[in-house]
């Protein structure tokens, strides 16, 4: 019986393509607005006041009426919408503090079986450029949180900021990983659709890529009245999607899941958007919502994904540039993980230590301009990147205080 099941399966995804939504659900601690007066006063780091402001607006605005919307089409559709979520674990610990209600309403989608978590670095780190020992201990932590709160145990992995290079393979698949996902980068695909299943150089993993376009559309153009698309209608967009079907195996789709509600106001139509879209897609033949691992699992790879540099889903250049690319933040990582043997040593810091890492603290620092600065622009709390760089370099320079004790 199983094995007829099976079968059924593979036939079904052999005259199917899947669509894969996946929403990145990431909120860090950001820091006070810290001086070099407070350096050796005992001042705390993290502000909690500021932290709270920026969560229970996203909880209001985007994550309370995006989960319950989720929660209703599953219903409605008997399963057949399906997302995939990456929660960090520095949003999961400011939920337990405050909004304890959206890590039910998580667990309650999470019971449906039609919701799926992919593994991150617990703190939405830059740690796989850095260092392979904090890497792979953030990366079991968030294993940990994802079987206690969810019971699931994830077999995809997406990295912070979707960073990925050919090296990440066996660091990921040593993790138990089966998959990865990654940007579809159009001079690394070098006309190849990125609508398919690729392998990492070492054939350890299996990579589903982004669709940037499609993804964009929703993430950063849809509330554009600039735009040629505007206004994109669940109609229109499911009749892109039946048109991108054909040669495709699956078409990811993966953005911010502030998408809802935050960066697209709830006037814009972006809730009423989602809420018809899985309808208008079933009006299309050959094309479903599916989970990363089931895609993962039922397609055969079409060739190999190969970048030995880093790239990430950022702005038009799909590089480090965003986090790594000025003096402040170059200087400020480099420091951070320098200490990390020390730290290793002094229990008590690590914790904090590890909140430092949050990719987003060298976000603030960034001084170029890129496409999609307005949109994070939201959850900056810093008037410019030298304010951020000056806290930030407070708080180390602290922390390395408390080290040389």
């Amino acid at each position: 019986m199983n094995c007829f099941v099976f079968r059924q399966r593979r036939i079904r995804f052999l005259y199917m393509t899947s669509v894969a939504l996946y929403f990145k659900v990431h909120q860090p601690e950001r820091l006070k607005n810290y001086s070099i007066f407070d350096i050796g006063k005992h001042t705390p780091y993290f502000d909690d006041e500021r932290n709270k402001f920026y969560l229970d607006r996203v909880v209001e605005k985007s994550y309370l009426p995006t989960l319950q919307l989720i929660r209703e089409l599953i219903h409605e559709t008997e399963g057949g919408f399906k997302v995939n979520l990456g929660v960090t674990g520095t949003l999961i610990e400011q939920l337990h503090r405050w909004h304890p209600e959206i890590i039910k309403l998580l667990q309650d989608i999470a019971k449906t079986g039609c919701v799926e978590f992919t593994g991150e670095t617990y703190y939405h780190s830059l740690a796989s450029l850095y260092s392979h020992d904090e890497f792979k201990e953030q990366v079991l932590l968030h294993r940990q949180l994802m079987q206690n709160l969810f019971h699931q145990t994830p077999k995809v992995f997406s990295n912070s900021e979707l960073i990925y290079f050919d090296d990440l393979s066996p660091l990921v698949s040593d993790l138990g990983f089966t998959g990865i996902i990654a940007e579809g980068v159009p001079w690394i695909l070098n006309g190849k659709t990125p609508n398919a299943v690729y392998q990492t150089p070492d054939k350890k993993l299996k990579i589903v890529l982004r669709n940037f376009h499609l993804s964009d559309d929703i993430g950063f153009r849809f509330s554009s009245k600039q735009w040629e698309g505007w206004p994109l209608t669940p109609e229109k967009f499911a009749y892109w999607l039946s048109e991108t079907k054909h040669g495709s195996d699956v078409i990811g789709l993966f953005m911010d899941f502030e998408t809802f509600g935050e960066h697209h106001w709830k006037d814009t139509g972006i809730f009423d958007f989602l809420s018809h879209l899985p309808t208008e897609i079933s009006k299309h033949e050959q094309i479903q919502f599916d989970l990363l691992s089931d895609v993962i699992s039922s397609y055969e790879p079409r060739g190999i994904f190969s970048s030995k540099r880093p790239i990430t889903w950022a702005d038009t250049e799909r590089d480090l540039t965003a986090w790594l690319d000025n003096h402040m933040q170059k200087e400020t990582a480099l420091l951070l993980y320098s200490i990390e043997k020390k730290i290793k040593h002094r229990p008590h810091h690590i914790n904090k230590w590890r909140k430092l890492q949050t990719a987003d603290h060298f976000y603030y620092m960034c001084t170029k301009w890129f496409a999609d600065g307005d949109v994070h622009a939201y959850f900056n709390p810093y008037e410019n990147p030298y304010e951020a760089y000056i806290s930030y370099k407070n708080v180390l320079e602290d922390l390395l205080l408390h080290l040389s004790v």
